[in-house]
């Protein structure tokens, strides 16, 4: 009999795993249908021995400190400041748009107080910010909306931004001194020895079992157990009953070069003239030394895993319905991304699952939270994200306007 069975082993199951097993004692069965751990944030070394992310980039930024403090146990870190580049009218700029972005756009030489005037010049301010075109044009106006984020954004989305919720292009700032990294949190790092190493470590403990290449639905009726945690898609959980929730998903296209560098920064975005979003140049991100290098092209389809739930009215309304159902089940947490269908960043994921912890491990000490409604559903949902760990940009595989 085991306490607790976990369907997904990316952060949100491995964290949940570990604390269980570590922090309460309980007997933990950790599966997932893929044959590694580590979900989406999965490396390894490819056939030429440079570390590489099967499923995209995964950097890792937090404003978070239990967050950080709680990784580090797993890990040391490499200090790494991420920063990315666009290809627009045949130089390659900064983005998050800034100051070095506009001069070198326009040939002109602004200072931090001139580029804002300028800023304000060509906004074209909306009554209503509805969309992600209203977001970026009302900022910034119609020219670097083209020029920087509609034609990504349709790649990305295979919608145009006024399709699509304000929420897509809000996260990417807009900012008028020199700062080129693409992220402001205060803890900024890679894994030192890379995910999988981690989530190694994380799961190295007498009392979690791990089973992969295993389906839920194979599993969930011989194994005695009883908590379920489900990472997974929460309208499959269900069986799609009210039809499957809209995702985007991605195909990636691994590339070994024989040179040291292949591209002047670590991702380089293309928001206009290839049918591929970016690429990214992995030793930036690795540190890693050796005489080749490994980039990645990423290549948005409707088709395939599951990556960016779509955020569209409709589809929130759907999910609303499968939240409803989650709430309903007894003993059954639903957490992370697929499960809440919610664009999480990692560190959102592993704060929303040390927030569950922390309910049950409540629970388990007779405290209150004995007292209260066990969390199900949304209430697990509710559990995430909280307000301090908002990040610009997607952290884990991109931001949502450049996707």
């Amino acid at each position: 009999m085991f306490d607790t069975l976990i369907v997904g082993a990316g952060f949100a199951g491995s964290v949940l795993a570990e604390r269980l097993a570590a922090g309460l004692g309980e007997r933990v069965l950790l599966i997932d249908r893929r044959a590694h751990i580590g979900g989406n944030a999965y490396d390894e070394y490819n056939a030429d021995g440079l570390l590489v992310h099967r499923y995209g980039p995964h950097i890792f930024h937090t404003n978070a400190k239990r967050v950080w403090d709680h990784l580090s146990r797993f890990t040391a870190w490499r200090p790494y400041e991420h920063r990315v580049r666009a290809s627009v009218d045949g130089r390659l700029v900064p983005i998050p748009i800034n100051l070095d972005t506009i001069n070198a756009l326009y040939g002109l030489s602004l200072t931090s107080f001139e580029v804002e005037a300028f800023f304000q010049s060509v906004a074209q301010p909306r009554e209503t910010i509805r969309t992600s075109e209203d977001v970026v044009v009302s900022r910034v106006g119609e020219e670097l909306y083209r020029k920087f984020f509609r034609g990504y954004t349709r790649k990305q989305w295979d919608l145009d931004p006024s399709e699509l919720d304000a929420s897509v292009t809000s996260r990417v700032p807009t900012r008028t001194n020199r700062d080129d990294r693409y992220f402001t949190d205060t803890y900024q790092a890679m894994p030192l020895h890379g995910y999988t190493r981690m989530f190694e470590r994380m799961l190295d403990h007498p009392r979690i079992q791990v089973m992969l290449n295993a389906d839920f639905r194979e599993v969930r009726d011989l194994v005695p157990y009883r908590r379920l945690i489900y990472t997974g898609p929460v309208d499959e959980y269900f069986d799609f009953r009210y039809g499957t929730l809209p995702y985007r998903s991605l195909q990636f296209v691994h590339e070994t070069h024989a040179c040291e560098r292949f591209q002047p920064a670590p991702v380089v975005n293309f928001p206009n003239e290839h049918p591929y979003t970016r690429v990214t140049e992995f030793k930036y991100l690795t540190g890693q030394e050796h005489p080749k290098t490994a980039v990645v092209y990423e290549y948005p389809q409707a088709e395939g895993d599951p990556y960016y739930p779509i955020p569209r009215p409709e589809n929130a309304e759907l999910y609303r319905k499968y939240e409803a159902l989650a709430n309903a089940e007894a003993d059954v947490h639903f957490v992370g991304r697929l499960a809440t269908y919610k664009y999480y960043n990692m560190d959102q994921v592993v704060a929303q699952a040390l927030a569950l912890y922390d309910r049950l491990a409540g629970a388990a000490s007779g405290d209150r939270a004995a007292d209260a409604p066990r969390p199900t559903g949304t209430a697990k949902a509710r559990l995430g994200a909280p307000v301090d760990l908002v990040s610009r940009g997607d952290g884990d595989v991109r931001p949502p306007a450049e996707p």
